[in-house]
């Protein structure tokens, strides 16, 4: 199968108050549909720089990161992350005055999809991880930390991205939902054809992705892995 996501020879440095930090150097992967990808190392890293860059977040100082072929110096990057590569993230990002369902018909809404085909969209992806119907009009700040993680999911999955990029989805979480949340990105990889890229430090989580890299001082690597 064809690369969704590919990384050639990237590069990323930035500037703080005392030194100029090689946070990526020269990294070289390839990311499928249909797949579930760790990306693992210590705070400091490189990872999350990665997963900017992987985001369109960020743009390499050096080599390129293409999707579906384009480099993401030549694309809307906007439109990317609406259309194309969703984000989620450790502490949600949902919008607490905005109810449950109203966050994920805002995705929607980007996309011009509206009206009864986004409610009924909204529905099925929130009823899929787990959010019953009586929740759906409660705002994130009465959801437990788990449920809000699942419908910052829901959110990305009613926008119909492909890649899922999630940066430590399971950071805030006890074991329990942890593992609930990685079913459900487990899930998306291998039931529903989508690319999921996970940042996290957890050994435990990362060894249930189908692939593992590992970066370290701003050097990545793949780990050798059984396949699933």
């Amino acid at each position: 199968m064809d690369s969704i996501l590919k990384v050639e020879d990237v590069s990323f440095s930035y500037q703080n108050k005392y030194q100029t930090v090689h946070a990526v150097k020269k990294a070289d992967c390839s990311f499928e549909q249909g797949k579930a990808y760790a990306i693992v190392g210590k705070s400091g890293s490189g990872k999350t720089t990665l997963l900017s860059l992987l985001a369109g977040l960020e743009l390499p100082w050096g080599g390129r990161i293409l999707y579906k072929g384009q480099s993401t110096k030549d694309i809307n990057r906007d439109a990317y992350r609406r259309d194309n590569a969703a984000v989620i993230y450790q502490n949600y990002n949902l919008f607490p005055l905005l109810t449950v369902m109203e966050n994920v018909l805002y995705s929607m809404n980007l996309k011009k999809i509206r009206g009864k085909e986004a409610h009924e969209r909204a529905e099925k992806e929130l009823l899929a991880v787990g959010i019953t119907a009586d929740q759906f009009k409660r705002f994130p700040p009465q959801l437990s930390g788990g449920e809000q993680q699942r419908v910052a999911i829901a959110r990305a999955l009613a926008a119909g991205n492909e890649v899922i990029l999630a940066d430590e989805p399971t950071g805030n979480l006890d074991e329990g939902n942890s593992g609930q949340v990685v079913n459900i990105l487990l899930k998306l990889a291998h039931e529903e054809g989508r690319c999921v890229i996970i940042i996290t430090h957890d050994r435990e989580i990362a060894a249930r992705m189908d692939k593992i890299y590992t970066m370290q001082d701003g050097v990545l690597e793949e780990e050798e892995t059984d396949e699933h």
